[in-house]
């Protein structure tokens, strides 16, 4: 496989061509960002750990029945992916409440929800990612009832594997954003699994395994992403 044009460069990948059509090749960036674009800086290897949790996590998915765009890892930047058309939609998954949801409920961060939330963001950096439901949705042309109804059960079930996965390395999963594309007429899950996308705290210490250290300024950021990777590899 040949290696072509770059077609993108996002906050933290960029995605270029191959000589296979369905085919694109992922290189994940040590460049980070918050609050929208706000807040810039690097974090050392945060391309090579989310690399390689997404692959890892990517490849236990599919071993429990969820279709994911992985194909193969190249290196420790550098993964072969499924050609995806991404629905424009992130979907967040809310466990136990923090981050925005503290704010807009009042409730202490920590605090255990009665039930799972999922929440869905229109994707457009330029609007700040809005929140909406599923007649936004519907309005906007942005899936079908029967691709939203695909989109809510997958990744309800990927929160109930993952969950249970990393309650074995002591880690919580607090909230987590998920993407999910089109490879032919078949809802697949895209984009990354990481420490950039997941909250993580330590089930024993409550410490903050995640980007929220870059966001909130916690210190450590490098040694809690290297943390995450430390467990899932089990070295």
């Amino acid at each position: 496989m040949k290696i072509l044009e770059q077609l993108y460069e996002g906050k933290a990948k960029k995605v270029f061509a191959t000589d296979d059509a369905d085919l694109v090749v992922v290189s994940y960036k040590d460049d980070a960002t918050a609050f929208n674009g706000l807040k810039k800086g690097t974090i050392v290897n945060k391309g090579v750990v989310n690399n390689l949790c997404s692959n890892h996590l990517f490849q236990m998915l599919e071993q429990k029945g969820i279709p994911t765009h992985f194909v193969k890892q190249i290196d420790d930047r550098n993964t072969v992916v499924k050609k995806v058309r991404i629905l424009p939609l992130e979907v967040i998954v809310r466990n136990i409440v923090a981050g925005s949801l503290a704010k807009r409920t009042g409730l202490a961060e920590g605090t255990p929800l009665a039930s799972t939330v999922l929440e869905f963001c229109y994707k457009d950096d330029a609007l700040g990612d809005p929140m909406l439901n599923d007649y936004h949705i519907f309005a906007l042309n942005l899936a079908s009832a029967q691709e939203l109804e695909q989109v809510k059960n997958m990744a309800l079930k990927i929160n109930q594997i993952l969950s249970d996965y990393l309650a074995d390395l002591h880690i919580k999963l607090i909230d987590f954003k998920l993407e999910f594309g089109k490879f032919g007429d078949k809802i697949i899950l895209a984009d990354e699994i990481s420490p950039d996308t997941c909250r993580f705290w330590d089930s024993r210490t409550g410490e903050r395994l995640d980007k929220d250290r870059f966001r909130r300024d916690l210190g450590g950021v490098e040694q809690a992403y290297q943390e995450v990777l430390h467990r899932l590899m089990g070295a």
